[in-house]
């Protein structure tokens, strides 16, 4: 039997996975006039456990694009302030209408619309190219420098050499598996429950986090839905599974009573899928010829939902760190690094704050069973808002965040 054929295919920049900080890469360097391919190895963007927050820093980016008006015509709803519900009282933590911004709100935007808005938004220039159902499997290597990747795209064999390999393909990277690079491991202590209960016309409207009794659930509002998200300890969902959803349901209403009317629509452990919870960073996020970007290079817990601005972040000043050398055809390793040592303190510290919640806040949480006091910060936070302005710029701007340095090509 005849083996299958290969399909070659060269560009500039090869990149794998079409998240965000993957199209938002693409979309840059393609307006640049840098040639580009992403591969996206699914059919489509919906996928529920993708982040819906697009925070004040990532709408900064759409304005200097010229874009935000046309993004914010997208559904979402906005969020001007965030806080938590501890056993009944409202504790506000961050004032996002208190930041000198265009947007000074978090947009709740399901991300398969920005993903969607964004290729949209690449395809005005011919050197963006987007394949779905292309599965990036290994990578090209030559002389100890990475030529390009291997892919299965629907079903076929595909070869694509370039430039510039960037893993952009998640938390599970097989671009950082198969590069050899070493990561560090940092735990999480969590783990979370992801599902779907309906929306009632009275119910609450803002999204926001509900504590209490040794338990933690997020609530985000989309639209007719709310996405839900319990936290559990780590590798316990193995046990929860072996035993009745009823539990489920009672810690559910236990902490927002609201749902009892729903609660039992939610009658199967099918309903309920796991995201397991990691923080983890490479040591070094280059290789000759590769880079790993976002999730690739450094996995963020969903705490703060900061894990999509900070990869579009890094996005953005692999653009303009990167377009010159790739347009001069001039790329070399140093490149490369300077995108790591613009980026790495951002998450090195985004990353400790992280894990700090985790191990004093989130870990008391779980270890009681009683009610919950809470923590200093919330009850500071409640009676001094120049405190939740702090809180508000920390999330949502975030440390180092950065500008559009890239041109448009033919413009200016």
């Amino acid at each position: 039997m005849a083996s299958q054929p290969t399909e070659t295919v060269e560009t500039t920049c090869c990149i794998a996975g079409g998240g965000p900080a993957g199209i938002m890469l693409g979309f840059l360097l393609a307006r640049a006039g840098i040639e580009v391919l992403i591969l996206e190895k699914h059919r489509d963007f919906l996928r529920d456990f993708r982040g819906d927050t697009l925070h004040p820093s990532t709408l900064e980016l759409m304005r200097q694009l010229g874009l935000l008006e046309s993004l914010l015509g997208q559904p979402h709803q906005q969020i001007p302030q965030v806080g938590a519900d501890l056993s009944g009282a409202f504790y506000p933590v961050a004032d996002f209408f208190r930041l000198k911004t265009k947007a000074p709100f978090i947009a709740l935007m399901p991300q398969w619309d920005f993903l969607n808005f964004m290729a949209e938004q690449g395809r005005r220039y011919p050197a963006f190219h987007l394949r779905m159902e292309a599965e990036v499997t290994d990578l090209m290597e030559e002389a100890g420098t990475i030529t390009g990747v291997r892919a299965r795209h629907q079903g076929a064999r595909l070869e694509v050499r370039a430039r510039l390999v960037i893993g952009a393909d998640g938390r599970r990277s097989t671009v950082r598996e198969r590069s050899g690079l070493e990561v560090i491991d940092f735990g999480a202590p969590i783990d979370v429950l992801w599902f779907r209960l309906s929306k009632n016309p009275d119910d609450p409207e803002r999204s926001l986090g509900y504590i209490g009794m040794g338990r933690f659930m997020v609530m985000i509002n989309r639209g007719d839905y709310w996405q839900c998200g319990f936290l559990i300890p780590k590798g316990q969902f193995a046990a929860n599974r072996r035993g009745e959803i009823s539990s489920l349901q009672a810690d559910v209403v236990a902490l927002a009573p609201f749902l009892h009317d729903r609660i039992g629509r939610l009658n199967t452990w099918d309903a309920v899928s796991l995201l397991t919870v990691k923080i983890d960073r490479l040591v070094r996020w280059y290789r000759v010829g590769l880079l790993c970007i976002g999730d690739s290079a450094h996995a963020m817990s969903p705490v703060g939902g900061v894990g999509i601005n900070l990869a579009i972040q890094d996005a953005v000043a692999a653009a303009n760190l990167l377009y010159q050398p790739l347009r001069d055809g001039t790329l070399q390793a140093s490149d490369l690094e300077k995108v790591q040592q613009r980026r790495d303190l951002p998450t090195r510290i985004t990353q400790r704050i992280q894990t700090f919640l985790h191990d004093h806040f989130l870990g008391r949480v779980f270890r009681r069973v009683e009610p919950v006091r809470p923590p200093l910060l919330l009850r500071l936070a409640r009676v001094f808002p120049p405190l939740r302005t702090f809180v508000a710029y920390l999330i949502g701007i975030g440390i180092r965040p950065e500008r559009i340095e890239t041109p448009e090509a033919g413009k200016g």
